[in-house]
C-alpha cells in the first residue's frame, strides 16, 4: 500500500527496487503483484556497479530466476585482434608520422635547451614498470621542480595537474594542446608495454598510494588513449578517472576499442582538459 501511495503521489510509470536487508523474496513478490495489478512496471536494481548489460544473462535454476555476470573478456579472438591492431597500427603510425616526428624534434630543440624526447618510468600491466616515451614539453629540470609546486596541484587525487604549469615550454603547450606529445608512445605499443587504448599509465608514486580498488586499473595494459582522454582528461576528478578506468577494464571489447579510437580524434580537436 505504501508503494502504491508513493506511485500515485509522484505519478510514476515505473518502480525501481534496490536491494536491501528488508527486501526478501516474499516481500518483493507481493510488491510485484500490487504494481502489475495496477498496470505499473517494476525494475530491480541488482546492486552491481559499472557492469555492461552485455555481460548480464538471465538464467533459471530450480524455478528461481538468476542473473549471471560473465567475466571480463581476457581470452580468445578479441584479445588476439587487439594485439594485432596494436602492433600493426603503431608500426604503421611510426612510418607515416616520421616526417612529423622530425619537425617536432627540431621545434623542441630550437625552442628550449635539452633533448627532444622525454623518458619516464611508469607502471604497466600487473604492476610491471616500464619506460614510457614522450616528446619533451617541459624544461629539463621539471621533475626536480615538481615538489615546490605540489601546493598548486589542481587535481583532487593522486595525479599532479596544473592548468598553467610554469615548467611547460612554449612549444610544449602546443604539443599538449594537440596531444602530439604522446605520439612517441607508439614505440611503447610496438614493444608491447602499452596498447593503443587502455587506462592512463600511472607513475610509481601514484601506484604506491593505490587501494585495492584502484589497483584494478593495472589488470590490463595502459593505453595511449582511453575513456579518460575522450571524457575530459585533466578536467575530471580522481574518482571520475578511476570509475572510467574500471569501466574499461571490466567491460572491454574489441569494438569498444575501435569506438574509443574514433572518438579520440574529436577529443584531440576539441582539446578540452589537455594541459
Amino acid at each position: 500500500t505504501a508503494v502504491l501511495d508513493a506511485v500515485a503521489a509522484h505519478r510514476a510509470d515505473l518502480v525501481l527496487v534496490a536491494p536491501g536487508a528488508r527486501l526478501a523474496g516474499e516481500r518483493l513478490r507481493r510488491i510485484s503483484w500490487a504494481l502489475h495489478d495496477a498496470g505499473l512496471e517494476l525494475a530491480i536494481f541488482p546492486g552491481l556497479v559499472e557492469v555492461s548489460v552485455k555481460r548480464l544473462e538471465t538464467l533459471s535454476a530450480g524455478g528461481l530466476p538468476i542473473l549471471r555476470v560473465a567475466p571480463p573478456v581476457s581470452r580468445g579472438v578479441q584479445p588476439l585482434l587487439k594485439s594485432v591492431l596494436d602492433r600493426a597500427g603503431a608500426a604503421l603510425g611510426l612510418v607515416l608520422l616520421s616526417p612529423a616526428f622530425l619537425a617536432m624534434v627540431l621545434a623542441i630543440r630550437f625552442g628550449s635547451r635539452g633533448p627532444a624526447f622525454y623518458r619516464q618510468r611508469r607502471i604497466g600491466r600487473d604492476g610491471v614498470p616500464f619506460v614510457m616515451w614522450k616528446f619533451r614539453t617541459m624544461v629539463v629540470d621539471a621533475d626536480a621542480r615538481k615538489a615546490e609546486l605540489s601546493g598548486s596541484n589542481e587535481n583532487d587525487g593522486l595525479m599532479f595537474k596544473m592548468r598553467r604549469d610554469p615548467r611547460v615550454t612554449r612549444v610544449g603547450r602546443l604539443l599538449r594542446r594537440t596531444s602530439m606529445d604522446e605520439l612517441p608512445q607508439l614505440i611503447n605499443v610496438v614493444a608491447g608495454n602499452m596498447s593503443l587504448v587502455g587506462p592512463r599509465p600511472p607513475l610509481p608514486e601514484e601506484v604506491a598510494e593505490y587501494d585495492e580498488v584502484e589497483l584494478r586499473r593495472l589488470a590490463v595494459r595502459p593505453g595511449m588513449t582511453g575513456l579518460w582522454q575522450i571524457s575530459g582528461r585533466s578536467d575530471l576528478s580522481w574518482d571520475e578517472t578511476i570509475q572510467l578506468d574500471l569501466q574499461y577494464v571490466d567491460n572491454w571489447s574489441f569494438t569498444s576499442d575501435v569506438d574509443v579510437m574514433g572518438r579520440t580524434l574529436r577529443a584531440v580537436v576539441d582539446g578540452r582538459g589537455a594541459y
